[in-house]
């Protein structure tokens, strides 16, 4: 299952280790975070290498299934030196993660048709890592496919990437469609959880093109309108982004910003799910042993901001012909759905053109808004569908 996986240039030996992710569950309303493990070695790649990385990749066998990570940066249409990328503020930090049988990789051999894919975005505070397993899973079912994995604006790896204000759903939806652009793929799933569930929406409604037709959009636990906030018992992101601000960049132990967290009554899940956003923070040769935030917590503010204010029922209630939308709400995330979003979901169904495109509600049993880490064999059985025969 080669791996692809470009990353900025503040990505460590450590962050490269964080590619292959054991599942955190946590209740927190719109983001997670993954704990990650290496499973294959890393090559680097030079300006002037000029072999075939997909060949080079399916080369590599460990535990029955093939795989390789390579790390590289695309700068315009070359692989270049991880130093170019600070150059370039229109690249995000991805993973590109094949099936055993796709052959194809858009910086090396651009001769064959792109394979089928999958774009999957993350929550507010996420990062790619929070779909590692399940997008390998969904490799190991579909070798034919291949599914990108992308850091948004502002979060994991693309943190210390310029990017022009403002941040805002509208422009985190252009970054991933001048990455596919850039990639020269043309998705035919778009997968996107809570904050990324309106990325989605806002790439379908932004650009005919590099979207496929069809393309399947879906939409994970998100409506296309107004935010609703949490219960009394829920850990509320806006308040947990107001706290965060308000501690210093530089952190000696993980452990103080746990205890601060739980006394301001953030549950404990939450609290040792945040503090994975801490990297160590010593340059190399030093002997200091401090942690600094990952995430560019001012842009993640204005992120969430317009999240909530963001209104893209027009796209739903006028499908685009070709575009197939599919809305999953999580059965105990009762908080975000109100009557009124479920019965104009409906209602656009039964309006939506039955042929090349159309409008589809489904229910995640026994699952809060943490749809991939509360029942993973239940959501990968719904989104099965988009993926059967190669075709969506």
């Amino acid at each position: 299952m080669p791996l692809f996986s470009q990353s900025s240039p503040c990505c460590t030996a450590a962050a490269v280790a964080a590619i292959n992710s054991s599942d955190r569950k946590t209740k927190f309303a719109s983001a997670a975070w993954r704990n990650c493990k290496v499973t294959s070695p890393l090559l680097r790649l030079s300006e002037n290498d000029k072999f075939n990385v997909s060949r080079l990749a399916l080369g590599h066998s460990r535990r029955g299934v093939k795989g390789q990570t390579i790390s590289m940066a695309l700068v315009g249409n070359t692989v270049g030196k991880k130093g170019e990328v600070a150059t370039s503020s229109s690249i995000l930090a991805y993973d590109l993660i094949q099936g055993e049988l796709v052959r194809w990789s858009s910086v090396m051999d651009r001769s064959l048709p792109d394979p089928p894919t999958a774009v999957f975005l993350h929550g507010i505070l996420g990062c790619r890592k929070n779909w590692g397993s399940f997008a390998r899973r969904l490799a190991l079912e579909f070798p034919t496919w291949q599914f990108l994995l992308v850091d948004l604006r502002c979060h994991g790896d693309s943190a210390s990437m310029k990017k022009r204000d403002p941040h805002t759903v509208a422009s985190a939806a252009s970054d991933v469609l001048k990455l596919v652009r850039d990639l020269r793929i043309t998705p035919r799933v778009l997968v996107g959880h809570s904050f990324g569930g309106k990325v989605v929406l806002s790439m379908v409604d932004q650009a005919a093109k590099p979207l496929a037709r069809p393309v399947r959009a879906w939409v994970l636990d998100a409506t296309p309108g107004k935010v609703r906030a949490g219960g009394d018992g829920e850990d509320h992101p806006a308040e947990l982004i107001s706290f965060l601000s308000t501690l210093p960049k530089e952190i000696s132990t993980k452990q103080e910003v746990v205890r601060a967290l739980i006394q301001q009554g953030f549950s404990n899940d939450v609290a040792q799910w945040v503090v994975t956003n801490l990297r160590p923070s010593s340059s190399c040769g030093s002997q200091s042993s401090g942690f600094a935030w990952v995430f560019d917590l001012r842009g993640i503010a204005e992120m969430y901001q317009s999240y909530e204010e963001t209104n893209l029922w027009k796209i739903v209630e006028d499908v685009p012909r070709g575009v197939h939308m599919n809305f999953l709400k999580a059965e105990r995330s009762l908080h975000r759905w109100a009557l009124e979003d479920l019965r104009r979901i409906h209602a656009a169904e039964e309006l939506a053109a039955e042929e090349g495109g159309g409008v589809e509600m489904h229910v995640l049993e026994d699952a809060g808004h943490w749809v991939h880490a509360d029942n993973p064999d239940g959501l990968f059985r719904i989104l099965s569908s988009s993926f059967q025969g190669g075709k969506t």
